[in-house]
């Protein structure tokens, strides 16, 4: 890379692994951002990724107009390693929406509802969610390849517990969820998608 370049890591991995990239570019006289994402494979296919970054704020305005072709938000939230933390965030309320919506399709089922209807609903009321929206039919359906694997949600997990280790903070639910998507992978889940996890209920 050329002198003065930014070097955008888009991976999701842990914050200190952010700033020791970021060491390491600072050394080469290298810009960095760590800048995760969310959206999914459909979300990058359609531009409409949601970028969170972490840097300085010169490297940050350099990288973010191109990453505008593939993304619908881009922000700066802090020092190097802030764009991993924010996904860590992103990654616990997506783990806590998707058993809640599982818990809820599964109920309603035993108790004889139609569940699609059900969903369009209260999908107009306070439980709408992106989860309920893009993923509720599909979970009544058990249609479970819609991109964001099992396995790579259980990494990201595994991220988001260490750093709560480090950091003192309290995740039950997250730490629950993460063990319940175990279960979706010994039931051979491993490339079903988040949403996956209604499985383990039926």
């Amino acid at each position: 890379m050329a002198v003065g370049a930014v070097f955008i890591d888009h991976t999701t991995a842990s914050a200190s692994v952010a700033r020791e990239l970021q060491g390491l570019a600072k050394a080469r006289d290298l810009q960095f951002v760590d800048a995760p994402v969310s959206g999914g494979q459909a979300g990058a296919q359609n531009g409409l990724l949601t970028v969170m970054c972490g840097g300085e704020a010169n490297a940050f305005t350099a990288m973010q107009a191109p990453a505008m072709a593939f993304s619908r938000a881009v922000t700066l939230l802090g020092g190097s390693g802030a764009g991993q933390l924010a996904k860590m965030v992103n990654q616990i309320c997506i783990a806590g929406l998707v058993q809640g919506l599982s818990e809820a399709i599964a109920f309603g089922e035993q108790a004889g509802l139609d569940m699609v209807q059900v969903l369009e609903a209260i999908g107009k009321g306070a439980a709408q969610s992106w989860q309920m929206d893009n993923r509720g039919k599909t979970m009544v359906a058990g249609k479970f390849d819609f991109g964001f694997a099992v396995d790579w949600m259980r990494k990201d997990l595994g991220l988001v517990l260490d750093e709560a280790k480090r950091n003192g903070a309290r995740l039950p639910v997250t730490a629950l969820v993460d063990q319940f998507y175990a279960d979706v992978q010994q039931l051979g889940g491993q490339r079903w998608d988040t949403s996956s996890l209604i499985k383990r209920l039926r």
